[in-house]
């Protein structure tokens, strides 16, 4: 473990000059932590991406970029995780509820919500004078215990969902009933002028300017549905990407990882491989290419879109004085979304009745649109996978640390040493000064921190505060152990099958040399490493046959579809009942016309 005295001294490389004994001691710093939703490992301009995103590019180049930073497959053991500095398994989040098979439902680790074993970082900068603020998607939990305000957040206005629609107080229809949106707490309804990405960061500067006289540093934690299915953006920003994305996936996968290489965000001559799920292109018919084309031009319209609020707040905080005593922390909870809704004949005729599905439409209000494994592909160049699985594509994510008043972070930086996303909360209590909990927390014992400081890596040191260290992962049977510059991995169907394979992440990012058979010494010694950690952590072996997809589409079917189903059976039922009563009634009337 990276000792707590050495994370101190980094810091002094960041501080100030010392300043006079007679002097009050220096305001804590803000902290914003931006946290896009399941935007792939290239889909930002400075890792590679075509996708138009200045503000975020130019937080990189104030602060460092992390290319080989980890988070879990799927959204909220990612946010588990980052709220607490603690392992998915360990704050309740071996599962989510829309993942979880039944047998694993209630047992230790899967609550499927944040457990009240974990102390957030809300908590602990609020104990130190922080006033605390979220915005956006929350996903840890509905209940009064568990929403932001009950875990540590002063003001939030918050989603319990996995998603919504972007323009209107809208669930995703048929997983959930309403869209559950609260504000501290009780029910809120959107405004009509509503587009995800401007409210939250509205709502967000609104929060913070309301308390601006108290004179306190702010946690600021703001989560954007962008880019959740639905993909969805304001018409100006889809004709932006009008004249994008016509040679299909495959050539923009290609292109991509030729500009992460240039750019230095993956090392030069890594090595791709194309997907079994990604489709051909050129078997596409002319219909199915012009729907592909258009869902892509939104999806790059909606990042377009989210970026230009980061710059919104960004110009803000600089307007109001904040901007270089501010900490900013941008991530994306996963990997690339690779679902197609559209893949099943329920699905289509279900969406086909409650949204306007047309060509025209896709992107804009009305409309229910997702990119599939093709362009989620490309969104993961030039890795292999994509969420949901355990492949880099899956949990390799772009992060950038940035603090613009301190030289000490080398600006524009890229960093390629192994960080993870229990890393982000010990990192921001080094730089902003607060302590930890240290195991108790209101004299109960709770989860020990199990991330390490990022601070030495911020200021320049070499490789991974990790070290030669184990650092395990599991989600939904999808596991992976890293150690070093290696990756022993296991995915299940259908990204992989089952076969656990080892990988050399510093030459082969993108997991095309299975090392197993010519490395079986570290093989075996990292297979011992990961029985250790799901021993550690609880983890359960999947059922036979189990998969995210078909899971997500059951409990869709339990949540919504089988109500809709009997609501419609009921529906033709009378209709039914109702046109034998008027044959019944016409033969009736016929009988008496002839008598």
């Amino acid at each position: 473990m990276f000792r707590r005295s050495a994370c101190l001294a980094s810091i002094a490389l960041l501080a100030a000059a010392p300043a006079e004994a007679s002097q009050a001691p220096p305001r804590h710093p803000n902290i914003v932590i931006l946290l896009a939703d399941d935007w792939g490992f290239s889909d930002v301009g400075s890792f590679g991406s075509e996708i138009s995103t200045p503000n975020i590019d130019a937080l990189a180049q104030a602060g460092m970029r992390f290319s080989n930073f980890h988070v879990a497959g799927s959204c909220s053991p990612t946010r588990a995780m980052l709220q607490s500095g603690v392992m998915n398994h360990r704050a309740g989040l071996g599962n989510m509820p829309e993942t979880i098979p039944d047998e694993h439902r209630g047992k230790p680790g899967y609550d499927t919500v944040m457990n009240l074993r974990v102390v957030t970082i809300a908590q602990l900068l609020k104990a130190a004078g922080y006033r605390t603020y979220l915005t956006g998607k929350w996903h840890l939990g509905s209940d009064a215990k568990r929403l932001p305000g009950a875990r540590g957040y002063d003001r939030a206005f918050s989603l319990a969902d996995a998603g919504a629609d972007n323009f209107e107080q809208r669930p995703i229809e048929g997983m959930y009933d309403t869209a559950a949106w609260t504000e501290n707490g009780k029910p809120a309804t959107l405004p009509k002028d509503y587009y995800s990405s401007h409210f939250v960061v509205q709502k967000m500067i609104d929060y913070i300017d309301a308390d601006r006289a108290g004179g306190q540093p702010f946690l600021a934690s703001v989560n954007f549905l962008a880019n959740h299915i639905p993909v969805q953006a304001p018409d100006s920003d889809i004709a932006r990407y009008s004249a994008m994305y016509r040679d299909g996936w495959t050539r923009l996968r290609e292109a991509r990882a030729k500009r992460a290489m240039a750019l230095g965000i993956m090392p030069a001559g890594t090595a791709l491989v194309t997907m079994k799920t990604t489709p051909d292109w050129a078997k596409l018919d002319a219909e199915e290419r012009a729907a592909a084309i258009r869902v892509m031009q939104a999806y790059g319209a909606m990042a377009t879109a989210m970026d230009r609020e980061i710059g919104r707040l960004v110009a803000h905080l600089k307007a109001t004085g904040e901007y270089e005593n501010t900490i900013f922390v941008f991530l994306s909870d996963n990997g690339a979304e690779p679902t197609n809704p559209y893949n099943r004949l329920r699905n289509r005729l279900f969406l086909g009745m409650q949204y306007d599905t047309s060509i025209a439409n896709i992107g804009r209000r009305g409309s229910f649109s997702a990119v599939g494994p093709g362009w989620a592909s490309a969104s993961a160049s030039p890795l292999s996978g994509y969420k949901f699985s355990a492949t880099e594509g899956g949990l390799r994510v772009p992060l950038i640390i940035a603090w613009p008043g301190h030289a000490g972070i080398r600006a524009g930086a890229i960093n390629d040493g192994l960080a993870h996303v229990t890393d982000i909360l010990p990192t921001l209590l080094d730089l902003s000064g607060v302590p930890g909990h240290g195991g108790t927390w209101n004299g109960r014992p709770v989860e020990r921190l199990a991330g390490r400081s990022l601070v030495p890596m911020l200021a320049g040191t070499e490789g991974s505060v990790h070290g030669d260290a184990p650092l395990g992962y599991e989600l939904s049977g999808n596991a992976a152990l890293f150690r070093g510059d290696y990756k022993l991995v296991r995915n299940l169907a259908p990204t992989g099958d089952g076969t656990w394979r080892l990988f050399d992440l510093k030459m082969d990012p993108g997991e095309t040399s299975d090392l197993s058979a010519t490395m079986p010494d570290r093989f075996a010694a990292m297979r011992a490493d990961y029985a250790a950690f799901a021993r550690d952590n609880g983890v359960l072996e999947m059922p036979v046959g189990y998969t995210a997809d078909e899971q997500i589409n059951l409990y869709a079917w339990r949540q919504q579809g089988k109500k809709r189903a009997i609501q419609a059976g009921v529906v033709l039922g009378g209709v039914i009942v109702s046109l034998a009563l008027i044959f019944a009634g016409w033969r009736r009337r016929r009988k008496r016309q002839r008598v």
